[in-house]
């Protein structure tokens, strides 16, 4: 009982709806809503085949968080082009937003365009705090083990036909 009474005079539910000036700062921060907008609504949830030629799958893991990335892409073969992109992301908001994100950035690009798409540009989009840029990085480094993923797969592929 006594901790409900403490918790609702901090969050001002108790005080005519004012919070406690302790926590004033720790009420405005919050995420910023390009996050939030990817949180709830996130794009291209989903998977491919991994065994599939023309999909590259990327799996990463930061685990002093907890968050773990899999990010896969479609890539058409002739025009050398990610036709769509699936992803499944466990961890904080900031994770799901930076691999939705992604997952849309590389829809319709070359393979050396996505490449060069830097965690910091991911960040900048939803201003991500810097306690929570490894998310981005996360990011980036999916985008990059998927491409390596393909290539991979296109050398066996091309071995096995020989």
């Amino acid at each position: 009982m006594m901790l409900r009474v403490v918790g609702k005079r901090l969050l001002g539910a108790a005080a005519g709806g004012q919070a406690s000036p302790a926590l004033a700062p720790a009420a405005r921060r919050g995420y910023h809503e390009r996050v939030v907008d990817h949180y709830n609504n996130p794009r291209n949830v989903g998977t491919f085949d991994k065994d599939d030629p023309d999909v590259g799958t990327g799996l990463v893991g930061a685990p002093a968080c907890g968050d773990v990335m899999k990010l896969q892409i479609r890539v058409d073969e002739g025009s050398g082009r990610v036709v769509d992109a699936r992803f499944k992301t466990f961890g904080c908001g900031s994770a799901i937003a930076s691999s939705s994100v992604a997952s849309e950035w590389v829809k319709g690009k070359q393979m050396e365009e996505i490449v060069a798409i830097k965690n910091t540009e991911i960040a900048k989009h939803l201003s991500l705090p810097p306690v929570k840029l490894h998310c981005s990085m996360l990011a980036e480094d999916a985008i990059k083990a998927a491409v390596k993923d393909y290539e991979a797969k296109k050398v066996k592929l091309a071995k096995a036909d020989e």
